[in-house]
This record gives structure tokens, sequence and C-alpha cells, in this order.
């Protein structure tokens, strides 16, 4: 809502990729976690037990979380691209094109996670209509169920968790050599200076990955590391909840639902005039209710 009123002082390509982060985040909350856990746990006779719809929410639980994690690479490759392709920048990075990624990124992610309505079969019928989901035996068996559990895995965590230390790195390692050029160049009686601009705004960006790179990979080791562990050991399955593996899966889910949410608060939060307009935001029901009391003469 702040950013949509375009007075955060970012570009409004850039406003576009973070409002679209900030509704991927949200969606990934109400469906992997308001509706997993709330609805699931304490209202488990609701019509959110019915086969398609519990098969629904698991597309739109896998999408949101698809489109949170890849809307979040390509916002860092538009930063890439404007740090570091100058002859690209102009036709890349503009509103235009990030309407289009945003769109088609949501798009794809939604269409590649249809075959998990598949995926379950129900517990059993209540009043002649299929009650629960619980996954089918031959998910991890039959060869197309397979091939689309092996493609969905390498799509998210593992091709993500990759290009995500690409792309920072490659950015890091420009703005380092910028600033060694920068420097060089400067008169050798200004090189021990303070107060240049330019370096300051670099320093800060370089701060800004590394925090955001570092959040990226703490959240997601455990579960990187349990997926790993699955395809080598071969084992998808845990004989109980006390297991340590499913412990750890466990864990590892909640951390990368964790790390849905903190990519766009920590890109946001870093802008001055964003924060400035939170607090503006965050008073105005206050400053309405204060205008509406009338003031004793």
């Amino acid at each position: 809502m702040v950013l949509s009123q375009g007075k955060c002082g970012v570009t409004k390509g850039i406003s576009i990729y973070l409002m679209s982060m900030a509704m991927a985040d949200l969606l990934a909350v109400l469906f992997c976690v308001i509706i997993d856990v709330l609805c699931y746990e304490y209202f488990p006779f609701s019509f959110l037990f019915y086969r398609a719809v519990c098969s629904a929410n698991a597309i739109l639980g896998y999408a949101a979380i698809d489109c949170s994690v890849w809307l979040t690479i390509t916002f860092t490759f538009d930063r890439f691209v404007a740090i570091c392709c100058h002859n690209l920048k102009a036709r890349y990075c503009s509103e235009k094109t990030a309407a289009a990624v945003v769109s088609t990124v949501c798009l794809v992610n939604i269409l590649r996670n249809i075959p998990f309505y598949f995926k379950y079969q129900p517990y059993g019928t209540w009043g002649g209509v299929p009650w629960g989901c619980d996954i089918r035996p031959e998910f991890f068996i039959l060869p197309g169920w397979v091939a689309f559990f092996w493609l969905h895995h390498r799509l998210n965590p593992l091709i993500p968790y990759l290009l995500i230390l690409l792309f920072n790195a490659l950015t890091v390692r420009h703005i380092v050599l910028a600033n060694r050029a920068r420097r060089g160049l400067r008169a050798p009686s200004n090189r021990h200076q303070r107060g240049d601009a330019e370096m300051v705004n670099r320093r800060k960006s370089i701060i800004l990955l590394f925090v955001v790179l570092g959040s990226f990979i703490l959240l997601w080791m455990t579960k990187v590391s349990v997926f790993l562990l699955m395809e080598i050991t071969n084992n998808h399955f845990y004989p109980s909840y006390d297991h340590p593996d499913m412990i750890a899966d466990i864990s590892g889910t909640m951390l990368f639902y964790l790390s849905s949410c903190t990519n766009t608060t920590l890109y946001a939060l870093t802008q001055s005039k964003f924060r400035e307009e939170l607090k503006r935001t965050l008073k105005y029901p206050f400053t309405l209710i204060r205008e509406c009391i009338p003031t004793s003469k």
C-alpha cells in the first residue's frame, strides 16, 4: 500500500517488483501457514478438508512459495543488470519489462504446480463427499511423478539457491572493482577524504546484498540440506514425526516460509523515503482522529 502511492523515491519498475514480492509473500503466509496450520489444526471438519479444496490449496500454496522465490530472483537480476550491465540497463530496467516479467513468473509458476492437484487422494468419504488429502503411494514410484518431483525440487530450492549466490556475487564483485577504479581516478590528496556520495551508495548496496544473501542462505540451508539428504539416500518417507530427519524437514520448511517474508522487508526498509512514508501511514489514523475531535476554545 505504501509503495503503490509512488512517494518512496524508487522507480516504477522497482515498485512493481517489490509490490509483487510482498503480495506473493502474503499469499504464502495465507495458504502455507494460516490455512494449513490454523484451519486444519483448529477447524478439522470445515469445508477446507474437501479433497478438491485442499488439493486446490496445495496448488496455490506451492505457487505462492515459488512466486515469492522467483520474484526475488528476478528482482535480484534486475538490480544486477542496473549495476553491472549499463548497455542493457535502459532497455531492461523499465516499468514495461518489470510488469511483463512479474506476469510471466506468476503465470508459469501457477501452471507448473497444477499437477499437485492430482498428488492427493481422499482419506475416505463423508456423506458421499471425498474427504481429506492423503499423498498417493505412487507419487514417489511412477516415472512420471518421479520426473515431476525431480524437476520441481530443482526449480525450487536448488536452482534459486545457486542463482541468488551467482547474481549477488557478480554484483558485489562489480561494485568492488568499480570502487577500486574510482579511488584510482581520484586525486591523491582526495583519496582519504570522506564525503564521496557515490562510494557511500555503493557501500550501502554491498551491505544490503550481503544481508539479503546471508538471510537467504541461512534460512534455506536446512531445507536444501534435507533435500540433498533425501536425494542421496532415496528416502522420502519417515517412520514417525519424532525421527530426526522429519524434525529437520519440518524445521527447514518453517525457516524457508520465513524466508519468503524477509527479502521484501529488507529491500524496502533500507530505503529512507519508504521508512518516512511508512511512519506517516501508521500515524495517519491517529492524526485523523485528532483532527475530528473538536478542540475547546
